[in-house]
């Protein structure tokens, strides 16, 4: 199985970051919820958040194809592999 240990330390530490951007986002949201705030500054700001995890699932997938199935055929069969990568890169761009 390919882990997030499989990543470098500055990859692992640079998307660490972006999901705590993401989730300092989203608590932003929570509070404009509940003060009541206008209906399209909240959609605006929904937006941005699908638009940061769509930026941090596409560099999972970098990540993901550089670092972990580079090494992953000395775990697994190339077939498994293959299957384990056209399956999350699928899950990925839904």
């Amino acid at each position: 199985m390919t882990t997030v240990e499989n990543l470098p330390e500055t990859t692992r530490v640079e998307l660490l970051a972006r999901l705590k951007k993401i989730e300092g986002q989203a608590r932003g949201i929570q509070k404009m919820f509940e003060d009541g705030r206008d209906c399209t500054a909240i959609i605006d700001q929904v937006a941005s958040i699908k638009a940061a995890v769509n930026a941090l699932s596409g560099e999972m997938l970098e990540a993901y194809a550089i670092h972990c199935l580079t090494n992953a055929a000395r775990l697994e069969s190339p077939e498994k592999t293959i299957e384990d990568a056209v399956r999350v890169i699928v899950r990925a761009s839904r």
